[in-house]
């Protein structure tokens, strides 16, 4: 069993991010947490209004949870930015545990029920800030955690990438975080730094609560069995302590499946997989070619 001490969460400012980040901070871990938001106003919902939530306040959570939280701002699209996040918490910890890749951008027309070529062409920015960007947060945080020899880089995806969410730009990039989960791992084999990607089932976030009104005969049934952000969290720290880290590592799971097996429940509850109806993930390829 591994202590962990360590953590960075990207995109923490709200939502899913902010919740890993007090999860982990309920377990007594420093968390950095990086965004963009400073001042409430800067993130808009699906309708347009202000969606609450800053990197100070996540870091606060964290802090009142138990933790201590750090926050960072962070444009996960400037990778020098993101080079000194790294160089930051060497020069503050000396060490680092846990990565948690979850900056995504958010395309204002992301729900819409419309074909990709109707909707902006910016919506494919999912692919820089939300796959390119956690390639450069994990290429960063590999070589602190091979120096250190142990770590967990882990990749916050979804079901949608089996199954049509959100349209192609979406899919494309929660299926490549899950080949990065994949590949990274036959990399960094023997090191003692693992690496997972994680589906989550739907969130009770301020985004989702906003999509519940505007999309309501959609979302309304996934609502009532909705996951907790911290959720996700949990299972990684109560994963990243066990002995099981290793075993998995380069798969993709659902985290409502693996919390089952680690003994983790969601504010008492047992959450659904969703596995017969929006696909399983992918198995593990054991062929390697350079």
């Amino acid at each position: 069993m591994s202590e962990i001490k360590v953590a960075l969460v990207t995109g923490a400012s709200r939502g899913a991010g902010a919740g890993i980040a007090r999860a982990l901070g309920a377990h007594g871990m420093t968390v950095y947490v990086t965004g963009r938001t400073v001042e409430p106003g800067d993130a808009k919902a699906w309708d347009g209004s202000v969606l609450p939530g800053t990197v100070a306040e996540t870091a606060a959570a964290v802090t009142a949870a138990g933790g201590k939280g750090i926050a960072v701002l962070c444009d996960h699209s400037d990778d020098e930015r993101v080079a000194a996040v790294f160089e930051q918490i060497r020069r503050e910890q000396g060490r680092l545990d846990l990565l948690v890749n979850n900056a995504t951008y958010m395309h204002p027309q992301l729900i819409e029920q419309k074909p990709f070529w109707q909707k902006d062409i910016s919506a494919c920015e999912i692919l820089n800030v939300g796959l390119r960007s956690a390639y450069i947060a994990s290429w960063h945080a590999a070589q602190m955690m091979v120096e250190q020899g142990r770590g967990l880089i882990a990749f916050g995806s979804s079901f949608g990438a089996s199954c049509y969410m959100h349209g192609p730009a979406y899919g494309a990039q929660k299926a490549g975080l899950d080949k990065f989960a994949h590949d990274m791992a036959v990399d960094l084999r023997g090191s003692g730094v693992n690496t997972l990607s994680v589906w989550m089932g739907p969130l009770k976030t301020e985004r989702a609560a906003v999509a519940s009104k505007v999309n309501p005969a959609q979302y309304e049934a996934f609502s009532k069995t909705a996951e907790s952000p911290e959720f996700t969290g949990h299972i990684l720290y109560a994963l990243a302590t066990s002995n099981q880290a290793e075993a998995l590592s380069g798969h993709t799971v659902i985290g409502a499946e693996l919390a089952r097996e680690l003994g983790v429940t969601d504010e008492g509850s047992v959450r659904p997989s969703y596995r017969e109806t929006l696909g399983e993930p992918p198995k593990p390829n054991p062929a390697v070619v350079y």
